[in-house]
């Protein structure tokens, strides 16, 4: 103890003088800088009136030195990192069930198909109420505690307790854990005899397997056109972004390049081996579109192979390159910067260290003008940029801007529709009435066609909305109100029915009926 309270007293009566100097040899800047850091924590943990968590001691250095640079490099611990890289990953290990919350108890709305629970027999509208022996529900248990009781390593057993309709008493199930597989493709379906829609979530090292799986399934049903959605879609890995835009793309045609101070510069080709190289496309995007989704959007607008609709894309154009500690935390440090085929950058502008700024910037988006009226966007002459095909005039200067602007609609959802849906009121009503309804439903609407066509909300389902809202704080104002929100709330409801009784592809089929990019990127493939 006493030789390390010494080493640590001499290093602080160092001149900085002879500090600078190592060996005869003055120091570089960054030896310099390393040599400051680690007599700082030396110094700190040995002289330190108090006990100090050296690790957290560490993190908050690192953090501290990232939060200078650019918005998008950071640091993750080892539980952030893992739970950021799950979604990505393609997988996780657990049960297997998709479910919602009603009220205070877990309701299974689908087992996933060959998973471990759906393996054991449990089915649709079962409750689980209890996790090896402790109770879940009726306990005000949190989402997240519950999700961690249920997940678990491969081949670790866990025992449920599940309420059922129609036994008195309740069941016991033990589930074996098993890989789950975790889908970025949201949805495909036909949207006409000719045009397929393909919704994808996030650029996940699976992504590229279930784009194609999902395009193969389209063409077998007829698709000429592709309606690609990415809305909403805030990217993932890059190599995810270059082979699905290769897709699309004929052989040698760039996709994207990369370029940074100490980064050499790199392109990004098509191979030329891609499914849908001929049909007609339209890419959706929206301001929440990022990073490996501008990739995409980027390319397939600068080289002429499709059309872009929606609003502009979030830019984020910043080249990430990940660094594991020992402990399993990670560095992701900014590296390069994204260009698109005709050099624009996707990156929008940014400060150094004002990461509070950057991420208002949708925001301001909004009270510029700019979500709601495409002539309050305006580009100067050094941010226009030419197509390669068709000399078509595209603009920089962060993000992506669509060929077709699609305003957002803020008088779509009333406060009604918004207050209901964030206190939870309709998919609480929704959950009740497909516990009620499922067996009957099933038996009438053998397949989502004639759902699709046939089924309309009926005012028992809305009066439980009703009854749920009013439970939760909110009502109409008067019938007006009311009157003119049905019509946006019934068609959530229709879907989230859709949903219960197939699957997401069968919701957004039904959400997408009255979407105005949707009905906007058809418009145009009937034109062309």
């Amino acid at each position: 103890m006493k030789t390390t309270l010494l080493a640590a007293a001499l290093l602080l009566c160092i001149p900085p003088a002879a500090m600078a100097q190592r060996g005869g040899k003055k120091m570089s800047a960054t030896e310099m800088a390393l040599r400051k850091i680690s007599m700082a924590q030396l110094a700190i943990s040995s002289l330190y009136v108090d006990s100090v968590d050296e690790n957290r001691l560490a993190e908050d250095a690192i953090t501290g030195m990232l939060s200078e640079l650019d918005p998008h490099s950071a640091y993750t611990n080892a539980e952030e990192t893992r739970k950021m890289n799950e979604p990505l990953q393609g997988n996780f290990e657990g049960i297997g069930v998709q479910f919602n919350m009603l009220e205070d108890t877990l309701v299974v709305i689908q087992p996933v198909a060959k998973g471990p629970s759906e393996k054991v027999g449990i089915i649709a509208g079962d409750r689980i109420v209890s996790v090896n022996d402790t109770a879940i529900a009726g306990v005000r248990m949190s989402r997240e505690e519950i999700m961690r009781r249920l997940r678990g390593p491969k081949n670790s057993k866990v025992r449920l307790g599940v309420v059922r309709g129609g036994f008195k008493d309740p069941l016991e199930f033990t589930v074996t854990r098993d890989k789950i597989p975790v889908s970025t493709v949201d949805a495909a379906f036909m949207l006409d005899a000719q045009t397929g829609l393909i919704r994808l979530s996030s650029f996940g090292s699976t992504s590229h397997g279930e784009i194609q799986e999902a395009i193969r399934s389209l063409q077998a049903k007829g698709m000429k056109n592709l309606i690609l959605d990415l809305q909403q879609n805030g990217g993932g890995y890059m190599d995810a972004a270059t082979s699905i835009a290769g897709e699309f793309l004929p052989k040698g045609d760039l996709i994207v390049y990369t370029k940074g101070l100490r980064t050499p510069y790199q392109e990004y080709r098509s191979q030329g081996q891609g499914l849908f190289r001929e049909g007609r496309i339209v890419v959706l995007v929206d301001e929440y579109s990022a990073s490996a989704a501008e990739i995409v959007t980027g390319a397939i607008q600068d080289q002429d192979r499709g059309l872009v609709v929606g609003r502009r894309t979030f830019g984020k154009g910043l080249v990430q390159k990940p660094f594991v500690l020992p402990d399993g935390s990670m560095i992701r440090l900014t590296v390069a910067r994204y260009y698109t085929p005709s050099g624009r950058c996707i990156q929008k502008p940014y400060t150094k260290g004002d990461k509070e700024a950057y991420s208002r910037d949708v925001i301001d988006r909004y009270n510029h003008g700019e979500l709601t009226n495409a002539d309050s966007i305006h580009f100067p002459d050094s941010l226009k940029y030419k197509t390669l095909r068709k000399g078509r005039t595209v603009y920089g200067g962060g993000g992506v801007m669509p060929d077709y602007f699609i305003p957002l609609d803020t008088a779509r959802y009333t406060r009604l529709h918004r207050e209901l849906s964030a206190k939870g009121a309709i998919i609480n009503a929704d959950l009740k009435f497909i516990d009620k309804h499922r067996k009957e439903l099933q038996r009438k609407y053998d397949s989502f066609d004639k759902f699709l066509e046939g089924f309309e909300v009926p005012q028992e389902l809305t009066d439980l909305l009703l009854a749920e809202g009013e439970k939760a704080g909110v009502k109409p104002k008067d019938d007006e109100e009311l009157q003119q929100s049905l019509p946006e709330i019934q068609l959530q409801l229709k879907a989230l029915i859709a949903r219960d009784l197939w699957d997401m592809s069968e919701y957004f089929a039904v959400i997408y009926r009255q979407n105005p990019f949707v009905l906007k990127a058809l418009e145009l493939l009937e034109k062309e």
